[in-house]
């Protein structure tokens, strides 16, 4: 097979939970593990740092691969789901898995894979842990696909678990109470392993901390110890870096400046320097210019996108991937530090969401509504928003693509001072990252 050919069969053979919902979810890791004992388990091979959460968990995953990169680790990172290339999701510092890899592997295990007739996701985490272990990373950073406790990362014991917050998603799989949710989430603590909770809740911290005293696992939350500081700056529309300052146990002279300007972003920085706090204890050793240099270039070190990414200027176009109510919460508060004249709102979603809670949460004033759906089987068809959305008193125009929906937006937006914003499932953001891609080519 050459490398569109394995491709391919991993997108049609295997099943994929991005593209077909439950079907694919598998509540067990069970054929991880046979998986694992098939590939002389790699997860054994290198040293990692685990990191689950609802919301946050792939920007903190960057931040810390950055970091640990400009201070001079060779570093792997495992994220999920891609927006573009298969390949994001595996890379060694910043640089993605080689074809010939992706190629070699499959070929290789084509006929195990098959026998256990594994999901593509546990392929997925068997290909980059293989990877990993072969290129004898110092170490990696592997962001949960789903959950905690049955997700097939699973299976590594890392030097620090990392749980960024607990919030309502993915319900259907996890539970439909917070604490709920957080058990799930709290099984990637392992015993004697560091714990990090970025952000600490009544209903959820019970849960972390008797999981943590059954592991016998030091917990740290995060809030308990550091506070982020926004340093104040004159609004402007086209959002340039946020710049921080960071209140806790380990003393800053920087104010440092991330790419990452969502004001959610705060709570992810307060999760990742507690974790930083700990690294040395595990072996790790970073300088606060390492620091800086990590969290001000984790978009060109690591290739992250969709966290309020700017796609284009003259009308400012922005992504992001609020994919939940709270995802939705953070970036209307980031809306509400921005002086535009007019939003014009490209959503769509997956068709397992309560986009009916999220429409009813979205801004009326000064609005015009784009409605569109991610181009993947589990898409909530147009109509069926559209729909919807006119029952709430937010009608809008339709459209069967996001490229379309963009040019739409685009074609009557005042240049100047409007925002065109495009949000909701992380793979409308890929469509929409990936359609101005080929427009840059062109």
């Amino acid at each position: 097979m050459n490398y569109n050919q394995t491709l391919e069969y991993l997108f049609n053979s295997l099943p994929m939970y991005h593209r077909i919902g439950q079907a694919a979810y598998k509540a067990d890791i069970t054929n991880t593990v046979s998986l694992m004992q098939h590939l002389g388990h790699p997860e054994q091979r290198f040293r990692s740092i685990h990191v689950a959460g609802t919301n946050g968990k792939g920007s903190v995953s960057h931040f810390l691969a950055s970091i640990l990169m400009q201070a001079g680790y060779k570093v792997g990172l495992y994220t999920s789901p891609h927006l573009v290339d298969f390949r994001e999701r595996i890379r060694i510092n910043g640089t993605m898995i080689p074809r010939e890899e992706v190629t070699r592997f499959v070929e290789n295990h084509k006929t195990f894979m098959e026998s256990l007739q594994l999901s593509f996701f546990e392929m997925t985490v068997g290909l980059a842990f293989d990877y990993f272990a072969s290129q004898q990373v110092d170490i990696a950073v592997i962001e949960v696909g789903m959950g905690g406790r049955l997700d097939s990362t699973n299976v590594i014991t890392p030097l620090l678990s990392v749980i960024t917050n607990i919030g309502f998603d993915h319900t259907q799989f996890l539970g439909d109470t917070l604490p709920k949710i957080a058990a799930e989430k709290a099984g990637i603590i392992k015993p004697r392993v560091p714990v990090v909770i970025g952000q600490s809740h009544p209903e959820t911290r019970p849960v972390f901390e008797q999981k943590a005293a059954e592991m016998q696992s030091p917990i740290y939350f995060a809030d308990d110890h550091y506070r982020i500081v926004e340093q104040p700056r004159p609004p402007v529309l086209d959002s340039s870096n946020l710049l921080f300052s960071v209140q806790g146990p380990v003393p800053y002279r920087s104010i440092f400046s991330s790419p990452l300007s969502g004001s959610y972003q705060l709570f992810n920085l307060a999760t990742l320097f507690q974790v930083l706090q700990l690294l040395p204890s595990v072996g790790f050793l970073v300088t606060e210019d390492n620091i800086a240099r990590g969290i001000a270039q984790v978009v060109t070190d690591t290739g992250l996108h969709g966290r309020w990414e700017k796609l284009d200027s003259r009308p400012l176009t922005i992504c992001e991937t609020a994919h939940n109510a709270d995802g939705i919460d953070a970036m209307l508060h980031k809306l509400s530090t921005l002086p535009y004249k007019r939003l014009h709102l490209i959503y769509g979603c997956v068709n397992d969401k309560d986009y009916m809670k999220i429409l009813r949460m979205l801004p009326h004033d000064c609005t015009t509504y784009y409605y569109t759906q991610p181009s993947v089987p589990r898409g909530l068809p147009v109509a069926t928003l559209a729909e919807a959305a006119s029952g709430c008193n937010m009608a809008g125009q339709a459209f069967a693509t996001v490229g379309e929906a963009i040019r739409a937006a685009r074609a009557v937006a005042d240049p100047e001072g409007d925002l065109v914003l495009v949000t909701g499932s992380i793979f409308l953001v890929a469509d929409a990252v990936e359609y101005y891609s080929k427009a840059k080519k062109d």
